[in-house]
C-alpha cells in the first residue's frame, strides 16, 4: 500500500467520514449510553458488508478482517462517548464532544471504508480488528455503579468491559489516533500518561435542627469540607516523580438549610505514573479522611476502583508511527517526545498487555475538555489520520508482518495475560468504612 493509494481511498470516502463526524457531534452520548451513536457507525459497517459483533446490553461493537494467511492480529480503536458539558457551546442535553472522539470515529469510517477496497490487502498476514468502544471518559460514575450492580457490566471502563468480554483475546499489537488540538504540529507521540485510581467517598453524619439544637447532631458537610483540605495539606508529601494528581468534587452536602448534614459525597481521581504510587496516595488520602471523620464525629465509607492503568506508549510502535506521519505531513510535523501527560485513558489498560501507543493526531481548537473545543481541521483530524492508520498498519503486516513481529517480541508486558491483569486490578478495589465506633467515647480508623 503506498502512501497516495492510502490517501486516494480514503478521500473517496470523504463525505461518509463528514456523515460520521457530524452525526455524532449533534448527537453527542456518554459512556455506556452510546446507543445512537453505536447504531449509526455499525450501520456503516454493515452497508459495506462487514459481519459486526455487538453486545445487546452494552453500545459498541467490532469486526474482523482476515487476509488469508497466518500471522499477528492488529487491533485499531475509536471511542464512541462524549462528555457532560453544559456549556459548550454545542452541548445537546448538556453533553458534547468536547474531546475529539467523534473526529476519531470519522476517520475510522474511512478506514473500514479504504479496507474494503480492492487491493487493500494485498501482501499482508494477519487479521485486523476494528473496534468501536463505548464509555472511555470517567464519568457519570453513578450510573456506571448501577449498572455494575444490575450485571450489566462490571467495569466502569469500556475498554476492560470489551476485554472482559473476550472481545480483545487473540490481541498482539493495538493502536488509536486521538484528536489533538495543537497547531503547530500533525501528529506527536508522547511516553506515556498517568492512570486513575477512583473514588466514591460517602461522609455520615447524624441529622438535628440547624438553629434549636445543632449540638444533638454530626455535621458530615463540615467533616467532608475537612477531608478535601487535609487533601491538599497532603500535596506535599507526593513526589514529583511519581505525577499524582488528586481533584475531588463534593457532590451533595445537605439537603436542607435548617437541617445539620447528615450525609455529604465526594468524587475524586488519584492519578499517578504508577499503580504503585497511586496506590501508595490513596493510602495516605484514606487515612486523612478517617481523621477528619472522626474529628466530627462522623462516620466515613470509600469505594476505590483502579480503572485506569497507566499508559505506556511501547517506543518501537510509536517510533514507526511517528517516521510514518512524518512522511504524509512533514517529519517536523511528526515527533516523538519524553513528555508524561497528566492525563488518562483506559488505553493505558491494553498497554499493560500487548505493545500499544495512544499517539495524538491534531486538528482540533480550543481547550481539551473546554467549553470551546471544536474540530479546526478535517483534514489533519480525520483524513491524515485515516491515512496514517492504514499505512501503520501496512507496514506492521507486510513483508510476512515482519515489523509487527519485531514489535511484539521486543515488548516486555507487565501482566502475563489478560487473567493475570484482571486480578492485579481488581486487588485495589475497596468497598469498606474507614472508621467504626465500637462506643460512645471510642473510635478505631482502618488507616
Amino acid at each position: 500500500m503506498r502512501n497516495e493509494q492510502a490517501r486516494a481511498w480514503v478521500e473517496k470516502h470523504e463525505n461518509a467520514m463528514r456523515e460520521t463526524l457530524d452525526f455524532l457531534w449533534t448527537h453527542p452520548e456518554t459512556g455506556y449510553r452510546e446507543w445512537e451513536s453505536s447504531k449509526f457507525l455499525q450501520n456503516v459497517f454493515e452497508s459495506a458488508g462487514y459481519s459486526v459483533v455487538a453486545p445487546d446490553d452494552i453500545p459498541g461493537f467490532y469486526a474482523d478482517i482476515d487476509t488469508g494467511i497466518p500471522g499477528p492480529k492488529v487491533l485499531i480503536l475509536c471511542e464512541l462517548d462524549a462528555l457532560v458539558a453544559p456549556n459548550h457551546f454545542a452541548a445537546v442535553n448538556r453533553r458534547a464532544h468536547a474531546c475529539g472522539h467523534n473526529a476519531q470515529c470519522a476517520a475510522m469510517t474511512g478506514i473500514a471504508l479504504a479496507l474494503k477496497e480492492p487491493g487493500a490487502l494485498d501482501g499482508l498476514s494477519g487479521s485486523v480488528r476494528l473496534m468501536a468502544v463505548p464509555a472511555e471518559e470517567g464519568v457519570e460514575i453513578g450510573f456506571r455503579e448501577s449498572l455494575r450492580r444490575q450485571g450489566t457490566i462490571e467495569y466502569y471502563c469500556g475498554k476492560d468491559e470489551f476485554m472482559r468480554r473476550g472481545y480483545m483475546d487473540g490481541v498482539d499489537i493495538a493502536f488509536m489516533f486521538h484528536t489533538g488540538n495543537r497547531e503547530d504540529i500533525a501528529f506527536d507521540c508522547h511516553k506515556g500518561g498517568n492512570g486513575i485510581l477512583i473514588q466514591s467517598i460517602d461522609f455520615i453524619g447524624k441529622p438535628a435542627h440547624a438553629g434549636g439544637s445543632p449540638h444533638l447532631g454530626v455535621n458530615a458537610l463540615y467533616a467532608a469540607t475537612l477531608g478535601i483540605q487535609a487533601i491538599n495539606a497532603l500535596r506535599e508529601t507526593f513526589p514529583e516523580s511519581d505525577h499524582i494528581r488528586v481533584h475531588p468534587i463534593m457532590t451533595s452536602g445537605g439537603e436542607s438549610v435548617n437541617i445539620i448534614p447528615d450525609h455529604a459525597h465526594l468524587d475524586s481521581y488519584v492519578r499517578g505514573a504508577t499503580i504503585e504510587a497511586m496506590a501508595d496516595a490513596n493510602r495516605k488520602i484514606n487515612r486523612a479522611l478517617a481523621g477528619c471523620a472522626i474529628a466530627m464525629g462522623a462516620g466515613v465509607h470509600v469505594k476505590n476502583d483502579l480503572s485506569y492503568a497507566p499508559l505506556l506508549n511501547d517506543p518501537n510502535l510509536a517510533e514507526l508511527a511517528v517516521q510514518i506521519m512524518g512522511e504524509i505531513s512533514a517529519p517536523e510535523k511528526s515527533i516523538l517526545t519524553d513528555h508524561w501527560g497528566g492525563g488518562s485513558t483506559d488505553m493505558g489498560n491494553l498497554s499493560c498487555i500487548f505493545p500499544c501507543i495512544h499517539p495524538h493526531v491534531h486538528g482540533a481548537g480550543g481547550s481539551s475538555h473546554g467549553d470551546d473545543y471544536y474540530l479546526r481541521d478535517f483534514e489533519t483530524a480525520c483524513i491524515l489520520s485515516a491515512q496514517g492508520q492504514l499505512l501503520l498498519l501496512n507496514a506492521l503486516l507486510k513483508n510476512q508482518a515482519e515489523k509487527a513481529k519485531q514489535i511484539i517480541h521486543a515488548f516486555k508486558p507487565r501482566y502475563e495475560s489478560i487473567p493475570a491483569y484482571f486480578a492485579a486490578m481488581n486487588a485495589h478495589k475497596k468497598d469498606e468504612d474507614l472508621v467504626v465506633y465500637p462506643n460512645k467515647t471510642q473510635a478505631e480508623a482502618k488507616y
